[in-house]
């Protein structure tokens, strides 16, 4: 009799050990936490602001400098470079301690510049949490369901969003006491985080990377060598992908209100209830597209896939007057278009395409970039806005569209390769 076997233990293992899924998840969750501060920072920075009486110039300086660009920037440009040099376990831990004592400043701030400082602090912590992050859900998945371990780490990225929003919904009576118990959930997490994350280990990659170089006398490679041929090519694709997508990421917020305002739906439940909804089709499309597909089909056609139905759904609110069925179908393009886009696909082959002793390096100065870049564009939105709601679409088509191209022009096809055989590709 022909022994029987268990195919579904059997895919279990080719998608990960519990331990594994555990890492990812915890790992996974500074996408919930940075996602969920922006969010969460915008639905109070309201309130503040006829507190405090804060300038529009005052809260665009709190949004430049906060977790969604610039401060988020300099701390992946730091963090990633302290997680190559000392690894990612001490990082990913100790960073949630700092995000915690920014946190604290916002859940009990008296004064703006309470405010400033801990927005700062925050957006810190969350930046260098992110290559540390995404360097050992890369290190520690399976080989061929790197992209299936990274897609969990996206879904909770669109998870932070959606809860946030239902909290400040539930506790809209309470005003600012609501923020700071949003707030104060973030804070919990982090502190939960850094103890779950004590108990987790060190990067088995990263050790043996480490005892390589000294075994060889080899010294750790600097920054400077992400700027050399070998790897120059790699991260200009990267930057130009992915920070093309991200400036129509934090301009699209603009978009929101209007369409809201324009088909009528201007209560706030109503508007929750539709960005809450935008992000489930997202968190759908990572589930059904991106983590099915990602590790075994041409993830060069996938993207093209992906920025096609983003450009068209931007395109729609350029060409048409704007309707109640045009409007959802525009939200579901993007979201949907999204989910196995340029952001889940910058997480992954940002991870790919650099050596071991290199790669937080590279995702935190990619990150820097990209961030840094959508703080100083975040200055001059007030005027594209200005130009006209059908301008500004344009303009944004115009963000996706150059996106795309980079993607699909240089993209690599890194389907089912270990980290091992890219980087002896690398090599060669």
């Amino acid at each position: 009799m022909a022994p029987v076997v268990d195919n579904r233990a059997a895919q279990d293992d080719a998608d990960g050990t519990p331990e594994q899924w555990r890492n990812t998840i915890l790992a996974g969750l500074a996408n919930y936490i940075d996602a969920g501060s922006i969010v969460a920072g915008s639905v109070a920075l309201a309130l503040w602001k006829d507190i405090y009486h804060l300038s529009d110039s005052f809260i665009g300086l709190i949004g430049a400098f906060s977790a969604n660009a610039i401060s988020a920037g300099v701390g992946a440009l730091i963090g990633g470079w302290l997680c190559d040099k000392v690894g990612r376990k001490k990082i990913y831990q100790w960073d949630m301690l700092v995000y915690a004592i920014g946190m604290s400043l916002l859940v009990f701030a008296v004064a703006p510049w309470m405010i400033v400082v801990g927005f700062i602090i925050v957006g810190l912590a969350v930046g260098a949490d992110i290559p540390a992050s995404w360097s050992l859900i890369a290190e520690q998945a399976p080989d061929k369901a790197r992209g299936k371990h990274s897609g969990v780490a996206q879904m909770l990225w669109y998870l932070g969003p959606v809860v946030v929003l239902l909290l400040s919904l539930a506790l809209t009576n309470l005003g600012i006491l609501g923020a700071r118990i949003v707030f104060a959930h973030l804070l919990v997490i982090a502190l939960g985080l850094t103890l779950l994350r004590s108990k987790m280990r060190e990067s088995e990659r990263w050790e043996e990377a480490r005892d390589e170089a000294r075994e060889s006398g080899i010294p750790r490679p600097g920054i400077g060598e992400l700027f050399k041929r070998k790897h120059l090519g790699s991260l200009a694709m990267l930057i130009g992908m992915y920070g093309f997508w991200n400036l129509w990421s934090g301009t699209n917020g603009f978009f929101f209100p209007y369409i809201l305002r324009t088909v009528g739906a201007a209560s706030q439940f109503e508007s929750v209830a539709v960005q809450a909804l935008s992000f489930a089709v997202g968190m759908a499309s990572i589930w059904l597209v991106f983590m099915r597909l990602s590790d075994k089909v041409n993830q060069r056609l996938l993207f093209a896939i992906s920025a096609i139905i983003q450009i068209v759904g931007m395109a729609l609110l350029a060409l048409f007057p704007l309707t109640m069925p045009l409007a959802i179908l525009h939200v579901f393009l993007l979201q949907f278009g999204g989910g196995f886009g340029a952001q889940s696909f910058f997480q992954l082959w940002s991870a790919e395409l650099f050596p071991t002793m290199l790669r937080s390096t590279a995702q935190g100065l990619a990150f820097a970039i990209v961030r840094i870049g959508l703080g100083i564009f975040s200055f001059f939105v007030p005027i594209l806005t200005a130009t006209g709601f059908t301008t500004l679409a344009w303009i944004l088509v115009g963000f996706l569209a150059i996106s795309g191209v980079v993607g699909i022009l240089w993209a690599p096809r890194n389907e089912g390769k270990s980290l091992d055989q890219l980087e002896a590709e690398r090599a060669a």
